[in-house]
């Protein structure tokens, strides 16, 4: 076996014990199941440790620089489930690949502004009450109805974005409800091409818009794009490792691009666009809160940046920010690839040309792109 599928054992090994204790997945999306071994599992988390630091040590030592980092990335959250603390932005560049200095105010006010602005069109205000608001000017979907409706907004926009983004890779789509205490409303993972899109219909709720922006992010976005690795695995041996996960470092491409898809794919759907210039400055706010709470600032404080950026955001949302941010050692480093990524994807649709923005999301269905890789292809980018 090659360093990389010893790699991509051991981490199915450590996935499978965590799996089995009821934890999270370490392993999202499998995109060679077909080169997985007959099921194997560690006893303990250190032991699944102390195989992934030597093949890390392997790695660095016949300069497999990818797989050290891939590596890295899981030691480091390991690590953090052990009880290990880093500085964020140690935590962050381990894992996600990036730094996590953040933006300044002056920049976060000038995405504010460009929300507003776009809101603006669509006679929402800025206050208490935005976020119902801009809701109400959107066609509600029943729950019962919102599968099919994303599925049937996915069909409509999959040729576009098979044209964009060059690639022909099948796939099949298995949609599960579930009512989980969790902050997300929807989560998607899979293997090969089979993508399992997971609905949490604790957190759901859905407009046409909404659907829309769901389509691209979750189906077209991450669900076409593992299938298109899957595809590229079976036809040909790639450097990298085989499987992605949301605590290393191609979760800012990944985040970043499908949520800002729609100013590629639908750049004249003026509610969409407004949905995404939204996300763009809240992302941002939310950056500013996983700064502070990890920066030592107090909880009376952090409320209050976040009142004063975002009005209408309620205490029960603030208080999850804040703990998810700052307790649970996934998403301390996972949810960081959020702004970071948005960020990064906004400014590409806005400054580059389309034939680079092109050719980066050509290339970004072909290879899951580290930070560092992003830059290279567009190098007059901002630095991850």
């Amino acid at each position: 076996m090659t360093l990389r599928d010893r790699a991509e054992a051991a981490l199915r090994a450590w996935n499978s014990y965590e799996i089995g204790r009821g934890a999270p997945a370490v392993i999202d999306f499998d995109c060679y199941p077909e080169g997985a071994d007959a099921p194997r599992t560690v006893s303990s988390r250190l032991d699944a440790r102390a195989e992934l630091v030597a093949l890390q040590t392997e790695a660095r030592s016949v300069g497999l620089i990818e797989i050290e980092d891939r590596l890295g990335a899981s030691v480091a959250y390991l690590d953090a489930l052990l009880g290990v603390r880093l500085p964020l932005d140690e935590y962050v560049r381990a894992t996600q690949g990036c730094s996590a200095n953040g933006w300044s105010d002056e920049y976060i006010e000038s995405v504010r502004l460009v929300s507003v602005a776009e809101l603006d069109r669509l006679d929402v205000g800025w206050d208490v009450d935005t976020a119902k608001a801009l809701k109400a000017t959107e066609a509600p979907i029943a729950d019962d109805d919102v599968a099919a409706v994303i599925q049937a907004h996915a069909r409509e926009m999959e040729s576009d974005v098979r044209r964009l983004a060059d690639t022909d890779a099948p796939f099949s789509v298995t949609v599960e409800h579930v009512d989980l205490d969790v902050y997300w409303a929807y989560w998607l993972d899979g293997t090969g091409s089979d993508v399992r899109l997971r609905i949490n219909s604790r957190n759901a709720s859905f407009t046409e818009v909404q659907a829309r922006q769901f389509a691209l992010h979750e189906l077209l976005g991450h669900g076409l794009q593992g299938a298109s690795y899957a595809q590229r695995c079976r036809r040909q041996d790639v450097p990298w490792m085989r499987m992605t996960s949301v605590h290393a470092q191609q979760q800012v491409l990944f985040e970043g691009l499908a949520q800002a898809f729609p100013l590629f794919v639908r750049p004249n759907d003026q509610p969409l666009v407004a949905r995404v210039r939204l996300a763009h400055y809240l992302e941002l706010v939310r950056s500013k809160l996983h700064l502070a709470i990890n920066g030592g600032t107090s909880v009376p404080e952090c409320v209050e940046i976040a009142r004063a950026h975002v009005p209408f955001w309620s205490s029960p949302a603030i208080g999850d920010m804040l703990s998810d941010r700052a307790v649970d050692p996934l998403l301390r480093s996972y949810l960081w690839s959020y702004p970071a990524g948005i960020d990064w994807f906004v400014r590409l649709a806005d400054t580059a040309s389309s034939e680079t923005s092109h050719h980066l999301i050509r290339e970004s269905y072909r290879d899951p792109l580290t930070p560092t890789a992003l830059s290279r292809i567009w190098p007059d980018g901002p630095r991850p």
